[in-house]
């Protein structure tokens, strides 16, 4: 049995050649390296814009995020955290944890001063995510009721959510 081997760029072309309404995307150039990634990043742009395709885009990488995305969506454990237009979430991220995925973008900027920032404790089991706020096992600012009640997604701006319950509290 022969078996066909197709490379990210063939999928790509193979998927767009038909004509979507919709791709969806998972980590599409994060083994690539820094000259290829950011062709490829101006090339699905281009065409998604070109094209006029919706896509999903899943990325560990916000600034990747930010270059190619309208609106962001921030998970943890499965569940939105925080919500709404890319500029918006990178400019002014509201949950705890969108925060720390902020501060360990890297800066152009040499003489910019930043710390390193590294959550506490350890990623809870997926498959047994802990009650209340998923993220509350690693959140230096949770509170009993972070423990107890999953916070919802409440609306904070212009098409902008966050589930938190500090939130809720200032809100």
């Amino acid at each position: 049995m022969t078996e066909l081997l197709f490379t990210k760029s063939e999928r790509t072309a193979s998927a767009i050649i038909l004509h979507p309404k919709m791709i969806v995307a998972d980590e599409p150039v994060s083994m690539l390296d820094v000259s290829i990634r950011a062709g490829i990043l101006q090339l699905i742009r281009r065409l998604r814009h070109e094209l006029k395709i919706a896509s999903i885009f899943i990325t560990h990488d916000l600034s990747v995020a930010r270059y190619l995305c309208d609106r962001i969506g921030v998970m943890y454990l499965g569940k939105i955290l925080e919500h709404g237009p890319a500029e918006n979430i990178i400019t002014g991220p509201m949950h705890p944890y969108t925060k720390c995925l902020i501060r360990v973008v890297p800066v152009a900027d040499p003489s910019s001063k930043r710390y390193l920032y590294a959550l506490a404790g350890e990623v809870p089991d997926a498959a047994n995510p802990p009650p209340g706020c998923r993220f509350h096992p690693r959140c230096g600012q949770a509170m009993e009721i972070c423990r107890k009640e999953e916070p919802a997604l409440i609306e904070v701006g212009r098409e902008h959510q966050v589930a938190c319950h500090l939130i809720e509290r200032k809100w």
